[in-house]
């Protein structure tokens, strides 16, 4: 759902005119008593509507189903004539697809018989099913569903019955990933390579780097992570801590559900694999990136996942490995840590520290040392015409992004430490036409807004109701940075087609993705406490099932639209077991800003 605008006016307008804002509750219906009641108890059992509902999406597997087909139009809004339509209710998914990521779904791999080659994982990349073999219809949670745990609280421990998996406790119990305690499932915050808790593994690696304080953040320096195979997510929760966030990545993968865990437990993570395609983010989105035991081949296709990491790293940027490589002395893990050294060198990586179990190379802060290699050398330089900010389905490339001429004059990112890089207009505004004073009108604008939202929310929303926050179209992240004094994170996602405003988010020292909303997102159902959106490109039921699929039972909806696209939504809430809490104009607000 869009707020009406065309994307030729988005530089000279940040923020397109608006008719209306609406806020919905997205809720599910209670054996007894009231859904806040349930909340407060974090006990009760939550069933999607009548079991008469109950059915398999039939269409998505191929056979006919002409019952689950809206009555109103995929293509737009509200066609003239429509406004005495009712739609259907949509019907509900069998049990057996409450964990349904349509778009991540091994089963529907097997079912087409896509020819994918397994060693390049591509197994594990989207493959999205066509709109005539979609699932119409909404995932219910499963059986005994219990309000989640707040955070910080959830940080260390979840209901067992959200997320009904334990083959990990067993599989890692050496290793402190998780424990089965009664009705819980406890995180101790191990991992593979730091079985006594991430804390004394992040004070390791600080103190590796001569941080003060053996604080990974160095004095606000270091903000952003990529944690690549990051399991359950423990390295990213404990970073919290150090005002670090960071983005926490593992595949929907053999290991059962660790991103479900993760988002959980109120951590922020992405289903992703390094396979093929470039992952959804910008050139020089983070600072840090990080992998324990991950399970890479680093060395395969001439380095072209290490290559990958070094177009997302920041000048200057590390990536920590730890990994037998990297300490071990059989023959086998000697030839590879002498490969994998080589290769990083060729890159102009340098070593910053070595202790123990892991390494910490560094990026160089200039091109200086890429134009002092041999001719020939491999990896090559990419193209001058290759754009590193291109992410959406474009392949990896097996060769080094340089630094622009700017930036290799500037021999850093030129950002401000945290937290004062959250306001202060970052330096690639110009590479988008965007000026100092759009950047702070724009965060003028948000703060109002948000101000408002929580104000209309009023006793429904706590301190802690909400923890995961999705802002479906996110510009340049001030919706997430008037958050800031809520105890939340928040998905900044940047559509595809738009302007490439996500190396803003992240050089706010925010995180996101790019997507295109005409595919479902990467992630399990009942993911998200909060989406806010205002985009409309594609089929609008479609958009609203995959809404409802994310957000968590009494979770909330912020529709910031016109009326006509209000009107719209309020013409499913029935249908899709919603409830409106709130609405309201905001014409007075900023209807003619910018």
């Amino acid at each position: 759902m869009s707020r009406g605008r065309s994307e030729e006016s988005q530089k000279k307008r940040l923020v397109a005119s608006v008719c209306a804002v609406a806020f919905f509750l997205g809720f599910l219906y209670v054996y007894s008593g009231s859904i806040f009641g349930s909340r407060n108890s974090g006990s009760s059992a939550l069933d999607y509507g009548s079991r008469s509902l109950k059915r398999l999406g039939a269409s998505y597997l191929g056979a006919d189903d002409t019952d689950s087909k809206q009555d109103v139009s995929s293509s737009s809004f509200a066609q003239d004539g429509d406004d005495d339509i009712i739609p259907k209710s949509f019907p509900v998914c069998d049990d057996r697809h409450s964990e349904l990521i349509p778009c991540l779904d091994r089963n529907f791999i097997y079912q087409m018989r896509l020819k994918l080659d397994l060693s390049l994982m591509e197994h594990y990349e989207r493959h999205c099913p066509p709109q005539e073999r979609r699932f119409n219809c909404l995932i219910p949670p499963p059986r005994g569903y219990k309000v989640p745990i707040k955070w910080p609280q959830s940080r260390d421990e979840v209901w067992k019955v959200n997320i009904p998996h334990t083959h990990l406790a067993h599989e890692k119990s050496d290793q402190n990933w998780m424990i089965v305690k009664g009705q819980k499932i406890v995180f101790p915050g191990g991992g593979t390579h730091f079985h006594h808790g991430a804390d004394k593994y992040i004070a390791h690696m600080a103190n590796m780097l001569n941080f003060s304080n053996d604080n990974l953040n160095n004095d606000g320096n270091l903000r952003t992570i990529l944690d690549v195979g990051c399991g359950v997510a423990s390295f990213g929760g404990y970073l919290l801590g150090s005002n670090i966030i960071a983005m926490s990545l593992a595949p929907n993968d053999v290991h059962q559900n660790q991103i479900q865990f993760a988002l959980e437990r109120g951590i922020p993570a992405y289903l992703a694999v390094l396979g093929t395609k470039r992952l959804p983010y910008p050139s020089r989105s983070f600072e840090l990136a990080h992998c324990s035991r991950c399970r890479i081949d680093w060395l395969q296709r001439d380095g072209i996942l290490l290559l990958e990491l070094d177009r997302l790293l920041r000048p200057g940027g590390y990536f920590a490995y730890s990994s037998p490589e990297a300490y071990a002395q059989d023959e086998e893990d000697l030839r590879i840590w002498r490969e994998m050294s080589a290769l990083v060198g060729r890159m102009c990586w340098k070593v910053a520290a070595k202790k123990d179990q892991t390494v910490i190379w560094q990026k160089p802060l200039t091109n200086d040392c890429y134009m002092e290699r041999e001719p020939d050398t491999h990896p090559p330089l990419c193209q001058s015409d290759d754009d590193p900010n291109a992410v959406w389905g474009v392949n990896m490339e097996a060769c080094i992004t340089p630094y622009s001429e700017h930036d290799n004059r500037a021999k850093g990112s030129e950002l401000a430490p945290w937290p004062e890089r959250l306001t202060s207009p970052p330096p690639r505004l110009a590479d988008l036409g965007y000026s100092s004073d759009m950047f702070e009108k724009d965060m003028e604008t948000w703060q109002r807004r948000v101000d408002h939202y929580w104000s209309l929310f009023g006793p429904k929303v706590t301190s802690s109701t909400i923890r995961n926050v999705m802002d479906m179209k996110a510009n340049m992240g001030s919706f997430a940075a008037a958050l800031r004094s809520k105890d939340v994170w928040v998905m900044n996602v940047v559509p595809h087609d738009g302007p490439s405003t996500l190396r803003i988010v992240y050089d706010r020292g925010l995180i996101g993705s790019t997507h295109d909303w005409c595919e479902a997102f990467s992630t399990y159902p009942r993911t998200y406490d909060l989406l806010h959106a205002w985009t409309r490109d594609c089929s609008p039921e479609d958009l609203l099932i995959e809404m409802d699929r994310m957000l968590r039972p009494t979770g909330f909806i912020i529709i910031h639209d016109k009326q006509l696209v209000i009107d719209f939504v309020k013409k499913y809430l029935t249908a899709l077991h919603w409830e409106a809490i709130a609405t309201a104009d905001s014409n007075s607000d900023d209807g003619n800003e910018m």
